[in-house]
């Protein structure tokens, strides 16, 4: 029993090791994203396109109130500015047709997957660069951009993605 544990003490490293080493251009690729402010759009699996905050402002964004609602706080009630991300999907000519999900996903990690029905309601789903007259800014300034995923209707702010650099149609 004694020689087992570091036998597979030896084993997670190795593994840790290799998925770092396989990861690094993921990485890489991504934080060159934020650096220019840009969002990969992918239609299962494959890229489509890219756009920038020169795109998303061409869209027309507007400004829109959202609660912002954390653990253990009070909402507090911010202006943000962006564009809905239907208006995004439908100006890149992205089919929704036999598409069941939106997946959302940020620089960190962290992944939300949102229904067809959900991104294309009305008012629900924005992807937002600015709150309170100010840019979201990017993590390492302590900011939550260059782009953030609000869905207004979400009742708990739970599904708010920070940090945005991918969004893929499945």
């Amino acid at each position: 029993m004694k020689k087992i544990i570091p036998i597979v003490i030896a084993v997670l490293i190795i593994v840790v090791g290799i998925s770092a080493y396989l990861n690094r251009g993921y990485v890489k690729d991504k934080q060159t994203m934020v650096e220019n402010a840009s969002i990969s759009l992918k239609e299962k699996g494959e890229e489509v396109s890219i756009v920038d905050l020169a795109w998303i402002e061409d869209l027309q964004p507007i400004e829109f109130e959202a609660n912002l609602k954390s653990s253990g706080k009070d909402p507090v009630e911010h202006i943000y500015k962006g564009v809905p991300l239907s208006k995004v999907l439908m100006s890149k000519n992205l089919s929704i047709e036999d598409k069941e999900q939106v997946i959302v996903r940020s620089i960190d990690g962290y992944t939300v997957a949102l229904g067809i029905e959900e991104v294309m309601q009305e008012d629900n789903v924005y992807i937002a660069y600015e709150r309170d007259g100010e840019a979201l800014g990017k993590k390492e300034e302590g900011g939550s951009g260059p782009y953030q995923i609000i869905i207004r209707k979400d009742p708990f702010s739970q599904r708010w993605t920070k940090f945005v650099v991918e969004v893929e149609l499945q």
